[in-house]
């Protein structure tokens, strides 16, 4: 069993209990405080701490282009560090949607709940629909989430396909898309792969995108979408 193997299995015996400890700790927190905010305190902290045992640093550059008020950050997705890099990193409180299962987790998906992440039923057409009118209403409200197109990881740090359903969410909710290049993260835990090395992750924002005006709305989510995969490969290391 080679070094990198090693350190995966031992990061996850201590990362898992404290994934749950936190879980706990937050939901707790969300009794005290229904703002979200304590619990936006607690997710960084259990990122910033899952990438410090890991021997993961992270920067962030393209912060002045966020626009005021709420928007959907569209980013690549590589390793399951993506998640711990933008908790921790991010300059802007952020919240995600995530599939309605996730949700019956014990413990954990209350925490989620009342934390403010937004649950998305992927089951029949119907519920999709007022599930994904929900979700709009509340990035109306203020909340800026964060998307990964793709849908899943990508095994060769190369993009993958992207689905509509972001962007049928950013016009819906009315909101600039803003697109994110992760760097690093393939490499310091490859999708599919039981490996763990250390390394840097980089997060780059680029400037927000909205939807061409006097078309369809199917040719404007077309067309906000391939803008988005350009501008996010347009800094993606290869």
């Amino acid at each position: 069993m080679d070094a990198s193997r090693i350190r995966a299995y031992l990061y996850l015996a201590l990362f898992v209990p404290i994934t749950f400890l936190f879980a706990a700790s937050a939901l707790v927190g969300t009794l005290l405080d229904g703002s979200g905010r304590l619990y936006a305190v607690h997710a960084r902290l259990w990122a910033r701490l899952a990438l410090a045992l890991a021997g993961v640093r992270v920067t962030v550059s393209g912060s002045e282009h966020l626009p005021a008020g709420p928007v959907v950050f569209m980013s690549n997705h590589q390793s399951n560090f993506d998640i711990l890099a933008l908790l921790a990193a991010m300059p802007r409180q952020i919240y995600w949607i995530a599939k309605k299962e996730l949700f019956d987790i014990p413990v954990f998906g209350p925490s989620m709940r009342r934390g403010g992440y937004i649950p998305l039923d992927r089951g029949d057409g119907r519920k999709a629909l007022k599930s994904m009118d929900n979700a709009a209403a509340i990035i109306r409200e203020g909340k800026s989430v964060v998307m990964f197109p793709e849908g899943t990881r990508s095994l060769t740090r190369e993009l993958l396909p992207f689905k509509r359903g972001g962007f049928i969410l950013a016009r819906k909710a009315g909101v600039p898309v803003v697109p994110v290049t992760i760097n690093g993260s393939g490499r310091i835990n490859p999708a599919g792969l039981i490996r763990l090395s250390r390394g840097n992750i980089a997060i780059v924002l680029h400037p927000p995108l909205v939807l061409p005006p006097d078309i369809s709305k199917s040719e404007a989510e077309t067309a906000l979408m391939e803008r988005t995969r350009a501008t996010i490969v347009s800094a993606l290391e290869h």
